[in-house]
């Protein structure tokens, strides 16, 4: 291909996305690979289901090979209290685009109660903010009447979300609405760049125990903004020996997707996952990469025994427990 008309097709691929993006960027939609390891990230019911606290970090550089291209970043916390009802929360989000970068944080509370015997149901609410920053030096912009270029922006805005959390042992179903604040937030000049709108996302999942060794979870994200495509996400991964991960996704025109994962410990669980676009700007990017890491606190890898006590197995190497498949 010629050099200049590669150049100007990347150039075209990043008008085309940058246009898309930047009607949503301002929402917290969930653009993730391995969603089923990230539910706290959009649904604040989720931070105190889990069995013990944990650690998560999450990298994403989506788009490889076009300039601009969006990079994001998450740190999570999800803490539940000894009372298995009560758990709090902590999420970070870091998004780049082009010349626009946005960080998100909130607090998340959750409260659960019983359905039935084996079913929780649980109730969250999270409260934070948005800092927007747009540095026009990065990019060239029309507004008629108005020269932006070689200005810099800097807003800050309130978010308040909500989302409810219905699951068992093996199974998950889960909605919510990441910011409420939506019309009236921006001023005149932010909102010429973005447009907050509503969004609500659904979530589920099933673990299968196929054989002692062997547990299959299909899964699927579904994420809804007004004047935006519907986005469903579809997933399916197999659990090995309770060690090791595989499977595909599939994001509905726009994506398919490998992943794995690696208990690598009872501590530390490594997942990656590499998307190749099926839509056209499939044929300007060499695909997404995305990797996560979660630490469970308080998982020290003892066998517990049938008095209660914890204690290791004397002449024999810790084992790994099953780790939950969300």
């Amino acid at each position: 291909m010629d050099y200049n008309l590669k150049k100007s097709s990347y150039t075209v691929a990043f008008l085309l996305f940058s246009l898309l993006s930047f009607q949503a960027f301002s929402q917290k939609e969930p653009q993730y690979t391995q969603y089923m390891y990230n539910i706290g990230s959009f649904n604040p019911a989720y931070v105190g289901t889990v069995e013990t606290p944990e650690l998560s970090g999450l990298y994403r550089a989506q788009w490889i090979d076009i300039p601009g291209a969006p990079r994001t970043f998450r740190f999570g916390a999800n803490l539940p209290f000894k009372n298995e009802k009560v758990g709090i929360g902590l999420n970070i989000i870091s998004d780049q685009l082009g010349p626009v970068s946005q960080t998100y944080a909130d607090i998340s509370y959750s409260y659960q109660v019983m359905v039935t015997d084996e079913t929780k149901l649980s109730f969250g609410i999270d409260a934070g903010g948005s800092f927007l920053n747009v540095d026009f030096t990065k990019g060239t912009f029309e507004n008629p009447g108005e020269d932006l270029n070689g200005e810099m922006l800097s807003k800050f805005y309130p978010t308040v979300g909500a989302g409810a959390f219905l699951y068992s042992d093996n199974w998950y179903l889960g909605a919510s609405v990441p910011n409420f604040l939506t019309e009236g937030v921006y001023n005149e000049e932010v909102a010429s760049i973005v447009e907050d709108k509503l969004q609500f996302n659904l979530i589920g999942g099933y673990v299968f125990d196929l054989s002692d060794n062997l547990k299959f979870k299909p899964a699927f994200l579904i994420n809804t903004l007004k004047g935006s495509p519907v986005n469903v996400n579809l997933s399916s991964n197999f659990l090995i020996s309770d060690v090791f991960t595989a499977g595909v996704s599939y994001r509905i025109e726009n994506a398919f997707s490998g992943l794995a994962g690696l208990q690598v410990s009872n501590s530390l669980f490594v997942g990656y996952s590499y998307d190749y676009n099926t839509n056209l700007l499939g044929e300007f990017n060499n695909g997404s990469h995305e990797i996560i890491l979660k630490f469970y606190l308080g998982r020290d890898g003892a066998k517990s025994t049938k008095d209660g006590n914890d204690k290791n197995v004397k002449g024999k190497p810790k084992q790994i427990d099953s780790p939950r498949f969300f």
